[in-house]
């Protein structure tokens, strides 16, 4: 009995070594952040998808964007200064953007109870799970 011990530890050693690490990119879909929220004019992204001002587009951080892991993902947006909320579309990368900030569509931006006049608001955003999609 006692010899078989060691033969079961070794193979419980194995299977929890082989269990699934989660990315860094797994993880901070996980996360919620605060940035900076802008505007563009949209046309061909990043993602290779031609788009139009009126669809509900974001263009996230080169930081985050990688090699396009996060295209097509939705992203839950709310304007931290009215709790306005809306869902963009990961689309493009934004170059000028720091990790936290996001570029957003001319709609999706007026959406959060902003004016395009202005520019910039202050919002929390963070991915949903891959296969979510906003109600028709």
């Amino acid at each position: 009995m006692s010899a078989i011990i060691p033969v079961v530890l070794c193979a419980l050693a194995a299977f929890v070594a082989a269990s699934p690490v989660e990315t860094n990119a797994t993880l901070a879909k996980r996360v919620t952040h605060t940035g900076r929220g802008t505007w563009f004019d949209v046309g061909l992204g990043a993602c290779g998808y031609t788009d139009v001002d009126t669809d509900p587009i974001v263009a996230i951080s080169y930081e985050i964007y990688g090699n396009g892991e996060n295209c097509n993902q939705w992203i839950h947006i709310t304007n931290t200064a009215t709790g306005d909320i809306s869902y963009g579309r990961t689309r493009d990368k934004c170059m000028g953007c720091d990790a936290t900030a996001i570029d957003m569509s001319p709609s999706l931006f007026e959406s959060l109870g902003a004016d395009l006049g202005e520019g910039v608001l202050t919002v929390e955003w963070h991915f949903m799970n891959a296969d979510w999609s906003p109600s028709a």
